[in-house]
C-alpha cells in the first residue's frame, strides 16, 4: 500500500511563511502526479498546486506567485513552500499522489494564519 504523509503544519502569522512536506512510500515515486490540495471548514476541497518528475508545476489562482511546489524523488518527498500567507490560507493541507486511476491521500495537516 502506498503511504502518504504530510508535516509541517502550524500556526502562523499574515505576512509569514511556512513549508509543508509530504513523505510517500510507494516504490516507483517518480511515476506519481504529487499535489496539494486545502479544505477549509465548509468549504470543498480545493486544488492547490501538482507537479510531475518533469515539466512545470501548476497552481491555483490564488496561490500563484506566493506558493511554491517542488519534489525530491530521491527522498520521495513533495513540498509546499507558502509565502506571504493570508488568513484565507487558512485550511486542512492535503498530499495526493497520483498515477491514473489511483490515488492516494494524507491525512492532513492543519494550517492556520492569524495574528
Amino acid at each position: 500500500q502506498v503511504q502518504v504523509v504530510e508535516s509541517g503544519g502550524g500556526l502562523v502569522q499574515p505576512g509569514g511563511s511556512l513549508t509543508l512536506s509530504c513523505g510517500v512510500t510507494a516504490s516507483f515515486f517518480s511515476v506519481y502526479v504529487m499535489s496539494w490540495y486545502r479544505q477549509a471548514p465548509v468549504n470543498p476541497r480545493e486544488f492547490v498546486a501538482a507537479i510531475t518528475t518533469g515539466g512545470p508545476a501548476t497552481y491555483a489562482e490564488s496561490v500563484k506567485g506566493r506558493f511554491t511546489i517542488s519534489r525530491d524523488n530521491a527522498k520521495k518527498t513533495v513540498y509546499l513552500q507558502m509565502n506571504n500567507l493570508k488568513s484565507d490560507d487558512t485550511a486542512v493541507y492535503y498530499c495526493n499522489a497520483a498515477w491514473s486511476p489511483r490515488a492516494y491521500w494524507g491525512q492532513g495537516t492543519q494550517v492556520t494564519v492569524s495574528s
